[in-house]
Parts: C-alpha cells; structure tokens; sequence
C-alpha cells in the first residue's frame, strides 16, 4: 500500500481539495437557499461573503497545514507557544471528532443516494409514474425501511475505503483527477439538458433575478453560513490537504481557485436543477425533499429521456458525495496516523489500519444515525432524534468553533513571519494582497463566524 504523503501536483492538490468542498450540499441545498432569499439578490451576497471570508479560512487552513506537514493534532500544537500548547491540542482533537460526526452522518445521505442510483437503473423510480404522493411513500419507505439503506451505506463506505486505501497520491489524488471530471461533465450534460425543455428560463429567472425583498437579515445569515462553511473548512481537512501541498504551490492561488471552483459547481447545480424543476411545473420550494421527492416526479415527467436524466442526476450526487467522504476519512486516517506515532519517530498504526477502524466507526456510527428513521425512531436526545440532534451539532456547533478557533489561531497565535513565508513559498511568490487576507483573518473572519455561531445557537 502506498504511503506518498503529499500531492504529486499542483493540479492534484486543487482537484482533492474541490472534491471535498463540492458535496450533497452544493448540488441541492445551494440552490434551493438562493431561490428561498431572493435569487440573484442572495448571489451577489454569497460571493461577496465566500470571496471575501471563506477563502481566507481555506487559506488559513493550508498555511497551517504546509507550515507544519502535520495533521491538526500535531499543527497547532507545534506552532503555538509554550503556556499554549495544552489549549492548541485540543483544537486538533475537536477538528479529529468534527470530521467524525459529520462523515458518519453524511454516510447516511449518500447511502440514500446509492440506493436512487440503483432505483433509477433498474427503473423502480420511473415506474412510479407523475403520482407525487406515491413517489413521496417510496421515499418514506426506503428512508425507513430498516436495513435495507444500511446495506446501500455500507455500499458507499467500502467504495471511499477502497480508495483511502490507495494512499494521497494513487488514492485520493488519483480518484479526484478522475471524479471530479465526471462531476462536471454530468452536471453540464444536466445543463443544456436543463435549459432546453419549454419553460426552462422562469428556472433561471427564479435564480438569478434579484428580489431584494427576500433579502431579509435571515437570508443575509444562511449567506455568510453558506460561504463559510461549504468549502470543507472547520473540520481539519484543509489542514490536512495543507501538509500534502507541494513547497513551491502558491496558497493564494490555489485557495482562489478552490473558491471559485466550489462556487461555479453550485451555480451549475442550479441552472440543471430548476429549469426543470419550473419548466415541468413543479414547487421550486422543496427544501431537504427536493432531491429525493421533487426531482423524481420531474424526471418521470419527461417520459422515456427522464429515466436516463435520473440516472445521470442521481450519479451526479453520488460522485459530489464520493469526492467529499474521501476527503473526510482521509482526514481520520492521517490523524490517527499521526497520533499513534511513536516518540523515537516510528511510525505507529499503519495506513490501512486507520482507514479500516475509522471505516468500521464511522459506518457502524451511520448505521445508526440510518436506523433512527427505523428501528431506532424512538431513541431520543433533547426531544430529537438521533439524527437531527447529530446535524444539529454538526450545523451549528462543531464547524463554527472549530473555524472561529483556527483563525483566532492564524491571526492572532501564528507568528507572523510564518505566515508571510508560507504565502509568498519562501520568497518565490509575491501576494501583493496579503495585508487584506491578515486584516480579514485577524478581525473580520473571526466576528463573522461568532455572528454565525451566536445567531446558530439562539435561533434553534
């Protein structure tokens, strides 16, 4: 088993870290808020907001993470001051248990999603006809049909193990080289698919023209959440994908790069997604049940050439799924890793070891946040179930203090000299925005995110 750690390129490293940014989220939950908060009004708030912040915190998350070659058990803790290591440390671990619950229940949707894939193959989705009522009972019964979307879970983990168990560059390199191309031929096949049905431009109207008075201050919040969190910062895996960059890779760059990657994948989700969806005469307004109800009746509408659009839809979403769980668990392997090391410099848990024990916890984690729906739907913390008490940690908790932490960390704990060297790659880059990024991180990253936090906290 290889264990090559870090990207062979440039190109490598701006691929892998796409593919974890560009997920489920991106390819449904993106368009569906922008709709929500006034089209075209929210957009132009969205890329102010992860243009300006959201790339500073993946910015942050790389330096730390080439600075120091270490994961974010080791990063902070080797940078930070004597008195402060003990406090860094625990960061490191909260970045560790962050990407554990959120890949745990991320496995959950890309188990459903599996399972569409399959339903749309064999044609169990397109016989279901235009009936809305029926395609929502098909829904219900999958998504709490006990084992069976366990097995469709199970499925999808071993396909991100298999990969992991490649290493960073034949791993987790190679299959985002290969993936993310998929990704976008689907969703621009999805596209012009998309825009040619009758109708479609009222989808794209819905969009992209502003209504200013659906901007509300909840509208300008779930911006600034979206920008700073769908770029898979605040979970430790930008630090981690930081310690693979080549020395000479510029992180400014890169970082750009990444952003608007991340941002042209979800606004291409929207013009795939709703041209149909209003063309076909359908609630643009689905929210979480758009994929998995909504859609399916579009599909179904088209006649025969919607059985295939489903299918290349819901392979979409696997794909955007596969990308970011390979990030995910790639983040618990070198972690582990890492911590296991021993002191004299050899190396503790092996590479396959970490990925196989993650790979067993966060699916038998999975299974059960897939079974709350089912056997399990009794089970309940704070009048919740299991899985809405996981994504209520995981939306509102562990992410935000987890990048609030990191950019305290970068703006204010970092020395400086660090920093610079590491933008400029020892002197071989100029950054002649470098004083915006260290004002952005030092003072407005961290208010953003407190904002978020805050309002996170008090509106559930």
């Amino acid at each position: 088993m290889s264990e090559q750690k870090s990207f062979s390129s440039n190109l490598g490293a701006i691929m892998a870290a796409v593919g974890s940014a560009v997920g489920l989220g991106n390819i449904w939950r993106f368009p569906y808020i922008t709709g929500k908060y006034g089209g075209g009004a929210f957009l132009i708030v969205y890329l102010f907001f992860v243009f300006l912040l959201g790339s500073v915190l993946m910015m942050s998350e790389l330096v730390i993470g080439r600075r120091t070659r270490c994961t974010p058990i080791k990063a902070y803790t080797s940078l930070a001051t004597k008195g402060q290591k003990g406090l860094w440390r625990v960061l490191g671990w909260l970045c560790v248990v962050t990407s554990f619950f959120i890949l745990s229940q991320y496995l959950v949707l890309s188990g459903w999603t599996t399972g569409y894939v399959w339903h749309s193959v064999s044609g169990s989705l397109a016989a279901l006809g235009t009936d809305a009522s029926l395609i929502a009972d098909f829904f219900r019964l999958f998504s709490t049909g006990g084992w069976n979307p366990v097995w469709y879970m199970v499925a999808f983990s071993a396909l991100v193990l298999i990969v992991i168990f490649g290493g960073v560059q034949k791993g987790v390199e190679l299959a985002s080289k290969v993936l993310m191309p998929i990704l976008v031929v689907l969703i621009l096949v999805l596209c012009v698919r998309s825009l040619t049905l009758p109708g479609s431009m009222r989808g794209v109207e819905y969009l992209f023209s502003p209504d200013f008075s659906k901007l509300t201050a909840e509208g300008i919040l779930a911006a600034l959440g979206q920008a700073l969190f769908s770029l898979s910062v605040g979970m430790g895996v930008m630090v981690v994908y930081g310690s693979y960059l080549p020395a000479n890779d510029n992180i400014f760059k890169t970082a750009m790069w990444i952003t608007a990657c991340d941002t042209l994948i979800a606004l291409l989700a929207g013009l795939a997604i709703f041209p149909a969806v209003f063309s076909c005469g359908f609630d643009p307004a689905g929210g979480p049940g758009l994929v998995f109800c909504v859609l399916p009746n579009v599909f179904n509408s088209m006649g025969t050439a919607g059985a295939v659009f489903s299918m290349v839809f819901f392979l979409l979403l696997l794909v955007a799924a596969l990308t970011s769980a390979i990030s995910l668990l790639e983040c618990l392997t070198a972690c582990i890793c890492e911590a296991t090391a021993r002191p004299d410099g050899k190396s503790g848990m092996r590479r396959w070891q970490g990925a196989l024990l993650f790979f067993l916890l966060t699916t038998a984690l999975g299974a059960v946040f897939t079974l709350s729906f089912s056997h399990l739907s009794g089970v309940k913390i704070a009048d919740l179930s299991l899985f809405d008490f996981i994504d209520r940690i995981n939306s509102i908790y562990l992410p935000p203090i987890c990048a609030l932490c990191t950019t305290i960390f970068f703006g204010w704990v970092m020395p400086e000299a660090d920093v610079r060297d590491e933008f400029t790659s020892h002197g071989a880059h100029r950054v002649r925005l470098y004083g915006a990024v260290r004002f952005l991180a030092r003072y407005v990253a961290p208010l953003a995110l407190l904002i978020v936090l805050v309002t996170g906290i008090f509106m559930n």
